[in-house]
């Protein structure tokens, strides 16, 4: 009996040590099974809610799925690992991305085949395009979207070739006060177009790089072979004949025809009959719009053509001519710096215009961004803040 007892309590030992590690594998595994559930549970209730969200959205959104929230800012940019997922029964998957990563689906209606697509996201703050572009580039994605304009980025392009550089190469006349002007000096460049191309620049995250040009050549400097710089800027006023085989941004700039004279002269000037005559000499830079009016417009006065449009006003102002062809824009800089002068025309100019950014056909999307920048400049007011600056009359 005793010997039966002792093999009767090893064995029931033995038993119940193999209940207790049944049961806890058992449970581990029932455990582990009951999170893989409520984990694909979750899945699906989310994929549910967001392929609800994209029957009303299918011109596009982004939508941040920890709260089911469309952010309103930011630059978004889609991940490689989920690229052409599409119909909810790919978009768990999707989902599964996102929450291991940003917590950020976007998703669009495809009108050729009939499908939604989504993508796990990536959101950038939107000082941070060359970051996000580059990150584009890397997810082999065709563009960065940034959502408080709805701006496309496309990842190959110019503003791809921009950030991929790391400066964007401006080209600009530097003798036109305030707007382009180059210090003998020192080779620095200053002025509002100056400072605009600086604000083009720090929204791709990139330096300037100024590349000189001149009124006589700017068409074909816009147009060489290799191109020698990505845009133009400083007092280029937008035409239809530039339009045609240009391409020029929105104004930032209102601008129009107007003198430069002596001071004791004012009087003397008050419409282009009074300057049209022979005995009054008319200096005006070559090759730019300056030239172009004075020939088509003061058919008697004399026309003298200086080389440097920087120097006119001086020369204005010493008597070795009578009258400046000029823009409003850059008239106020002078009176307010050579007492010798004055502008009796400012308030009434001759035409009237708006100055803008020029640059080679092709490069929509350079031209996309700059007209992107220059709305936003209007609407925060630092466009405005800008023109008070330079003493500038602001007309937007």
């Amino acid at each position: 009996m005793t010997v039966k007892t002792r093999q009767s309590k090893l064995s029931f030992v033995l038993f119940l040590t193999l209940v207790i590690i049944c049961g806890m594998f058992s449970c581990a595994t029932y455990t582990s099974c009951t999170d893989n559930t409520v984990e694909q549970s979750n899945i699906s209730r989310i994929s549910d809610q967001v392929w609800i969200y994209s029957q009303s959205h299918p011109d596009g959104f982004t939508i941040d799925i920890r709260d089911m929230s469309e952010p309103s800012e930011g630059i978004a940019v889609s991940y490689a690992a989920t690229q052409n997922s599409h119909s909810r029964d790919q978009l768990d998957n999707v989902i599964r991305h996102a929450l291991a990563h940003d917590g950020y689906v976007g998703g669009w209606y495809n009108d050729e085949d009939g499908l939604y697509y989504f993508d796990s996201t990536k959101l950038f703050p939107e000082d941070s395009l060359g970051t996000a572009v580059k990150f584009g580039i890397e997810n082999k994605q065709y563009s960065v979207f940034v959502l408080s304009n709805f701006l496309s980025v496309p990842c190959e392009g110019k503003v791809a070739d921009i950030i991929t550089r790391g400066k964007v190469l401006v080209g600009t006349t530097g003798d036109y006060r305030p707007l382009s002007f180059r210090e003998p000096e020192t080779g620095e460049y200053w002025g509002f177009g100056i400072e605009m191309a600086q604000e083009f620049a720090k929204y791709m995250n990139v330096t300037t790089e100024y590349v000189a040009t001149s009124w006589p050549t700017l068409t074909a400097d816009v147009m060489a072979e290799p191109q020698t710089f990505d845009f133009a800027i400083g007092g280029i006023t937008i035409t239809d004949a530039r339009k045609e085989i240009m391409l020029m941004s929105d104004g930032y700039l209102g601008n129009g025809k107007t003198i430069l004279c002596r001071a004791e002269d004012a009087d003397k000037y008050q419409s282009l009959a009074d300057i049209d005559k022979p005995e009054v000499r008319v200096m005006v830079n070559p090759g730019g719009l300056n030239e172009k009016f004075a020939n088509e417009n003061l058919t008697h006065a004399t026309i003298i053509v200086h080389e440097k449009n920087e120097e006119i006003p001086s020369l204005i102002a010493e008597g070795q001519a009578d009258i400046m062809i000029t823009e409003i824009t850059e008239a106020p800089y002078y009176i307010q710096t050579d007492s010798r002068l004055a502008a009796p025309l400012i308030n009434a100019p001759f035409t009237r215009g708006e100055i803008g950014v020029l640059m080679r056909k092709g490069q929509d999307d350079l031209l996309d961004l700059i007209n992107s920048r220059i709305e936003k400049m209007k609407s925060d007011g630092s466009l405005r803040s800008l023109h008070e600056k330079y003493g500038l009359v602001y007309s937007y």
